[in-house]
């Protein structure tokens, strides 16, 4: 197997000159090295590249791409160094059905995630890595997530064939020879393999972005090892995000006594000037970009960016929780991001962007639904089909997405990279009636139990049955690497590891009144919220005891330049305990379907939820 000669065939020359192995010597090197050439033996590609991460190299990735017909250039002056990938139409998301989690024993999986026997899984997917690369190019890239080297950080290697996820790599982790340089000193590291799955034979063109319809993403928890086959799409094929940072991440948390959340980070600073750190775990759908970079309505107010999707939180030596974003990017949904609703993300896309499955324009830009008020008269769509308003179709596949560094938001703090001492945590969901604009947690064990019970209501019959609850606790349904009810035991457990906890709310943005409009603007105005907390953090107002929590008094709320009719904010803080009652029904049969291993801490706190309501209601 060669190092980095001859080219595959599919190869420019763009690409000659790089990717010889790093001459760092070590038993991890070693280690290191024996695993890729164990992977390229199953794999048989026609070459092993390994990344280096410098900027040249990736100008030569790039301009393969270009060359081979895999990435689309945009309008230098419009959208300078960016790019246009489009993928299969069967290649469009991440794959829940198809997600794997793997451990030793069914029950450590849970009811909420698929369990398959590891031992019967690799007999699975061996047949189907054997070859998949031949023809290709296999990529070594050692990535960071967290700054290299940081107190928080974790390190990986992918090895994959798709030029697109190596790119879409080098955004959002911290990619190159000073990654592998600590893994050859001996520091551990997670193994994650990927394949599109969709060998070459000789002579054909890797002109399109290519799948197999087959399809694995697959997570060995106790290995902490992920392998990925037949999907070219970003949540299955850079695996550092969904697959390390969360599933894998959250084994790890549990067993070395931290956590890896689907939550945003931000900095707040007050109009005094001081500084306070949130952490928000949000659903899809439910305002989770919006807050990430908000711009507050109100004066004297800021909010900097420190992260948009993931937060690591390890115990510090001073007592109190810390935070970072373990991303370098974005990997954010294009359609309903615009000028009126995040003017800070549209801003972000300035250039040096990496977009997918977005409509292209006539003169070299791209556009999707929500980006304008104003429909452009022509584009050509997702599929690269010519598309006209009257198409009866979507310009931009609904899940198509931007990637982008974080360092280009406008609103990215100074230190986004550094460790942050955490003051709060938020949970929310897309909720039409019951939950409050704003509920504060009791203590922390409480905020566990609101945490446990996050859901967002169904809105339409196409959905489900409207109404339903969608559970979605701490927002980590889908990412949790092992058994959810043991989640929720090891957020009880962090409880007894800092002495100043952050303090923990639940707010909803979605309440809606008996006519179906929102009681509640949102946007921006939901710094007025943030408003709230902070000051509550800082013991300046009040709350009020109520059956589920504490709640603001009104008057404290920050409501100048806005109108909210009083009779909104009534409702937005009703708590009706015959509702209330039937949710919490609802919520033990939840629990149920854990058995015995949800935490006894948590039954407790639905039974002092049901007597609370039932003395409310009395």
């Amino acid at each position: 197997m060669a190092i980095a000669e001859p080219l595959a065939p599919h190869t420019t020359d763009a690409l000659a000159g790089f990717g010889a192995r790093p001459a760092y010597d070590g038993a991890g090197m070693r280690e290191l090295a024996a695993w890729v050439d164990e992977i390229a033996r199953l794999t048989q590609p026609d070459r092993i590249h390994w990344v280096s991460g410098s900027a040249e190299e990736n100008a030569a990735l790039i301009a393969d791409m270009v060359a081979s017909g895999t990435l689309i250039p945009l309008d230098a002056e419009k959208r300078p160094n960016s790019f246009l990938a489009r993928s299969h139409p069967g290649d469009v998301a991440r794959l829940e059905s198809r997600t794997y989690i793997c451990s030793e024993r069914e029950e450590d999986a849970g009811p909420t995630n698929n369990w398959a026997d590891p031992a019967q899984m690799r007999e699975t997917l061996n047949p189907l890595f054997r070859g998949s690369m031949r023809g290709r190019t296999m990529f070594v890239v050692p990535f960071s997530m967290g700054k290299v080297g940081g107190p928080i950080s974790q390190i990986g290697v992918q090895v994959t064939d798709s030029p697109y996820a190596v790119a879409s790599i080098e955004i959002m982790t911290r990619v190159g020879d000073e990654v592998t340089r600590l893994i050859a000193e001996g520091a551990d590291w997670v193994r994650t393999v990927h394949t599109v799955g969709a060998p070459l034979e000789p002579g054909q063109a890797d002109v399109a972005w290519p799948c197999n319809d087959e399809k694995y993403i697959v997570h060995f928890p106790d290995t902490l090892e992920v392998w990925s086959f037949g999907s070219g799409y970003g949540g299955n094929a850079i695996l550092a995000k969904k697959c390390f940072a969360l599933r894998i991440a959250s084994v790890l948390g549990r067993d070395q006594g931290w956590m890896a959340e689907h939550m945003l980070l931000i900095r707040v600073i007050d109009p005094a000037g001081r500084a306070y750190h949130v952490a928000a775990a949000f659903p899809s759908a439910c305002g989770k970009t919006n807050l990430a970079m908000l711009r507050p309505t109100i004066p004297g107010w800021k909010v900097e960016t420190l992260g948009d999707d993931i937060t690591w939180i390890r115990p510090g030596a001073d007592g109190r929780f810390h935070a970072i974003n373990p991303e370098a990017g974005f990997f954010g949904v294009a359609p309903g991001t615009g000028a009126s609703t995040n003017v800070t993300a549209v801003e972000t896309l300035w250039g040096n962007v990496l977009f997918t499955n977005v409509a292209l324009t006539d003169d070299g830009d791209v556009w999707w639904e929500g980006l304008t008020d104003e429909t452009p008269a022509h584009l050509i769509d997702w599929q690269g089909q010519d598309w006209t308003p009257d198409a009866g179709r979507p310009a931009a596949h609904p899940n198509s997405r931007f990637t982008v560094a974080a360092d280009q938001a406008p609103s990215i703090a100074d230190d986004w990279e550094e460790a942050v001492p955490l003051d709060a945590i938020l949970f929310g969901g897309r909720r039409a009636t019951n939950v409050p604009l704003v509920v504060e947690a009791f203590d922390w064990e409480h905020g566990v139990f609101l945490g446990s019970t996050i859901s967002s209501e169904r809105t339409a019959a196409a959905e489900g049955t409207v109404g339903e609850l969608r559970r979605d606790p701490f927002a980590m349904m889908p990412f949790c690497g092992y058994n959810m009810a043991d989640y929720f035991g090891h957020w009880l457990d962090m409880g007894g590891k800092a002495e100043q906890l952050p303090r923990i709310f639940q707010v909803n943005w979605f309440r809606k009144g008996a006519d179906g409009r929102f009681l509640w603007p949102g946007f921006g105005e939901n710094s007025r919220v943030i408003d709230w907390i902070i000051r509550r953090l800082q013991g300046e107002v009040e709350a009020v005891p109520s059956a589920i929590g504490l709640l603001p008094v009104v008057a404290d709320l920050d409501l100048d330049g806005i109108d909210v009719p009083a009779a909104d904010l009534e409702e937005l803080f009703e708590v009706a305990p015959t509702s209330w009652l039937a949710e919490a029904a609802l919520t033990e049969e939840f629990y149920d379907t854990f058995g015995d291993r949800v935490p006894t801490a948590l039954r407790a706190q639905l039974a002092a939820l049901r007597e609370r309501l039932e003395s409310a209601k009395a």
